[in-house]
Order: structure tokens, then C-alpha cells, then sequence
């Protein structure tokens, strides 16, 4: 089909977006893809652990309080969670890349005005805009990717995804030793502002999403797109998979209907447990080191050990998204989290402290890479995938405002073993909503999966309601 028989489509005639970027070879495209989404995403880890670092020098300067860097905290979350949910409005109604850019550069100049704060309540201020754009970045940066690879690897892509954001750990923590004592905490801004702003400039090569194009009715823009994006893969005359055509359209109302309701809760339940046992546990290590007794010096090289855990999970979980199943991995790492989540508070020697801690981050993050990144966004529909994403991330970064209060309050009662009891009845909660209710995207079609939720089934080639 030609760009002028495009034009002549009446609108809403299907051009098989869906299964015709489902059958592409993997090429320098996606690849570009990934790391023009990859690096904005960067900067989101970066930042989103920056204030670990940021906060002891404002104390230790004097620059702010304790209640001060409290509230730098909490707003930090409560900007995430409003960005999270206008993230998902804004890019179903005026598409990915456009809320994608705007997100970039909400977050690059607040990230600017942060770092000439005159003051704490200035810096505060800059922070809640800077949650804004992190809440925005991680619901459209996942789903905008999901809607261009292809179901064979889309697990493994989307997993590997969560890797680059978990790498903002160790680079803050790096930059953070070798930056700070010498020249404040002002420049670890600086290089979030400069780096954020340096990616928006650089996406303005992202291409919009021919699904969502599709799904407005563009069909002109979305068959040119097309087009081109097989031009550069090859492979335009494989095959088309029929459980890969269009789907029939979905609308908000679906959400709350019988076959994407369930979606919407089991979406909503992982973001809320992962967003827990992040900021509700892995964060507090070192805090539960040093009130356990242990040196802040023990403490620290504790922490650094376990934490190297992160990535190979991520890695971990990138190997089994594709190959094993979203479903089966998702349930294993919880029974694992669970199990090794159990023994934790009852190791005393160091070693076996470090290697039990070691091995509850690593199915904790196994489960990072795949509910932050690959599941959620499989859930849903082109035309509402942004918006319940964002729904689902609105639920779990407002638990990331109360969870630390219900920590510390378990942790004065009953230690640690109370803290991690909590996290288990989470994960308990999590692998029931995950066996009844949730649903196997691996290696299937986003149009299938759309189908199942719009209530359709397939029959002749095409989708007809049930």
C-alpha cells in the first residue's frame, strides 16, 4: 500500500499496524529506539536515588533540616504519583512522544533550578516538579516501547529496560563519593539538568507510535511511518500473524468493565507491592544495619555487596521474561522473595547476612524487571495502555508515601521480622492476584492481547466481539 492509497483509507480502516511491526527482524532501528527512550530512562534512575546522596551533604552543611529533607522525600513521591497519572491522560490523547518530550524538559529545567536553590523550601519546591516528569517517565517510556518490538523479544527488551534504570543506582552513588566532598551537592543536579535537556534534544528523532496513530485514526501518518520503519528493517513481506491484527477499539469505560477490571487490579496490586519492597525495605538496609548494631562502616560495605544483587536480577529476569513467561516468573520470584524473606532476620554471622540478603535482592529485582517494565504496560489496550499504566503507577507510588511510615512503625515493634512478615503478606497478596486474574503476554501480539481485554475473539482473520 502506497502513501497516496493511505490517504484514501477512510478513517478507522485497519492497516495492520499492529502485526506488521510484529513481523519485523530485530535492526539498528529498534536498537535506536530502545536508547533513545534508554537514556532518558537513565536519568530517571539517576535521579530518582540522587537525594540518598543530595540529603546527607544539605544536613551536614546545614542547609536543611531533618523535617526538611522529610518533606524533600515525601514530595519527591507525591509529584511521582500526580506525574504518573497526567502522564497516561496526556500521551493517550496527544500521543507518546509528545508527553514524552514535555515530561523531558519539565524534568531537566526543574532539575536546573534545584541546583541554584537559595533555599531548602526552593530546592523542595524544585523537587515536587522534578517527581512530575519522574512519574511521567517511567509510564511512558516502558509502554512507548512496548508498542514498537515485537512479541519474541519484547520481555527481554522491556526487562533489559529496567536494567538502565537500576543503573542510576551505582552512577549516583559513584558520582555522589567523588563530587560532593569536593564541590557540594549542587553539581549532581547540574548533571541531571544537562543530561536530561541533552536527551530531549536527542528524542526529537523518537517517532510517534504507529499503534497509537492507528488507534486515532490517522491512518495516513501512521501508513507513512510504517512505510519507512520497514524500509529500514526489511523483512515487509513476511507473513502476517492473524492473532497479530487490529483488535476492536477499546475506550476508558472498558477499563472498568468485566475483562479489563481484572487487569486494571493486578496491575495496580505488583506496582503497589515492588514500589513497597524498594522503598519499604531495600532502601532501609543500611538503617536496619546500624540499629541492629552493626558499624555504619559495616553497614555500608553490607549494603554495597547486596546491592550488586540489582542488576543480575535484572539480567535474570530479562532471560526468563521471553522464555519462561511473565506469569511463572513473576509467581517464582515472590515464593523466592518469600522464602529468602523468611530466613533474613534470623542470620547473625556476616556472611551469611550478606548471602541471604544478596539473594532476597536478587529475586526482588528479578521481580523489578518485570513488573516496572514488561507487565503492566502488556496489560492493556492502545488506546487506554497509557492512561491505566498510569492508574497502576498512581497506586504504586502512593504507596511509596505511606509504606516508610508503616515500616519504622513495624520495625520499633518487632524488628525486623516484622518488616519483612509485611512484605511477605504483600507477595502473598501478589501471586494470588497474579494466578487468578492475570493473563500470559509472552511471545503473544499487544492486538491479541487487546482483543482478550476488548472482549473479542478471532475468527476468519479478524477480531468480532464475543
Amino acid at each position: 500500500m502506497t502513501i497516496s492509497e493511505a490517504a484514501a483509507m477512510p478513517s478507522g480502516t485497519s492497516i495492520q499496524t499492529g502485526a506488521r511491526l510484529d513481523r519485523l527482524p530485530i535492526s539498528s532501528f529498534h536498537k535506536r529506539i530502545f536508547w533513545l527512550i534508554g537514556a532518558g530512562m537513565f536519568f530517571d534512575g539517576y535521579d530518582l536515588y540522587v537525594g540518598t546522596n543530595v540529603l546527607g551533604s544539605t544536613v551536614s552543611t546545614h542547609f536543611s533540616t531533618l523535617g526538611q529533607n522529610a518533606q524533600f522525600v515525601s514530595l519527591t513521591f507525591v509529584g511521582m504519583t500526580i506525574g504518573s497519572l497526567a502522564a497516561g491522560f496526556l500521551g493517550d490523547a496527544f500521543g507518546r512522544r509528545f508527553t514524552y518530550q514535555v515530561n523531558l524538559l519539565i524534568f531537566g529545567i526543574a532539575s536546573l533550578a534545584a541546583a541554584f536553590a537559595p533555599t531548602m523550601d526552593w530546592l523542595i519546591a524544585a523537587r515536587f516538579v522534578m517527581g512530575l516528569g519522574l512519574g511521567a517517565e517511567i509510564v511512558v517510556g516502558y509502554s512507548t516501547l512496548t508498542e514498537f518490538v515485537p512479541p519474541r523479544v519484547r520481555g527481554r527488551w522491556l526487562a533489559l529496560m529496567a536494567l538502565v534504570v537500576v543503573s542510576g543506582l551505582p552512577a549516583t552513588t559513584i558520582l555522589g563519593s567523588l563530587i560532593i566532598p569536593v564541590f557540594g551537592w549542587r553539581p549532581m543536579f547540574v548533571i541531571a539538568a544537562i543530561g536530561a535537556l541533552i536527551v530531549w534534544y536527542l528524542r526529537k528523532a523518537l517517532p510517534e507510535s504507529p499503534r497509537w496513530l492507528e488507534s486515532k485514526g490517522r491512518t495516513t501518518e501512521a501508513e507513512a511511518l510504517l512505510s519507512e520503519i520497514e524500509r529500514e528493517c526489511g523483512g515487509a513481506g513476511a507473513p502476517l500473524s492473524p492473532a497479530s491484527l487490529k483488535a476492536p477499539l477499546a475506550t476508558a469505560r472498558d477499563l472498568f468493565g468485566p475483562a479489563l477490571l481484572p487487569r486494571l487490579v493486578v496491575g495496580c496490586v505488583v506496582l503497589i507491592v515492588i514500589n513497597t519492597l524498594i522503598f519499604g525495605f531495600v532502601t532501609w538496609l543500611p538503617t536496619f544495619f546500624v540499629q541492629e548494631g552493626i558499624t555504619l562502616t559495616r553497614s555500608f560495605a553490607y549494603t554495597v555487596m547486596i546491592s550488586l544483587a540489582a542488576p543480575i536480577g535484572c539480567v535474570i529476569g530479562s532471560f526468563l521474561a521471553d522464555r519462561v513467561g511473565r506469569r511463572p516468573t513473576i509467581i517464582g520470584g515472590s515464593i523466592a522473595t518469600i522464602l529468602f524473606g523468611a530466613l533474613y532476620p534470623f542470620m547473625k554471622d556476616p556472611a551469611l547476612i550478606v548471602a541471604t540478603g544478596f539473594c532476597l535482592l536478587l529475586a526482588i529485582y528479578v521481580l523489578v524487571a518485570l513488573l516496572y517494565g514488561v507487565y503492566t504496560p502488556e496489560l492493556f489496550p492502545t488506546e487506554v495502555r497509557l492512561r491505566a499504566n498510569g492508574i497502576c503507577n498512581m497506586f504504586g507510588r502512593g504507596a511509596t508515601i505511606v509504606s516508610p511510615f508503616i515500616v519504622v512503625a513495624l520495625f520499633k515493634a518487632y524488628g525486623v521480622s516484622g518488616v519483612t512478615s509485611f512484605m511477605i503478606a504483600l507477595l502473598v497478596i501478589q501471586i494470588a492476584a497474579v494466578w487468578f486474574w492475570g493473563i500470559e503476554p509472552a511471545r503473544r501480539g499487544l492486538e491479541e492481547l487487546s482483543s482478550e481485554g476488548a472482549g473479542g475473539e478471532l475468527q476468519g482473520g479478524a477480531y468480532v466481539p464475543r
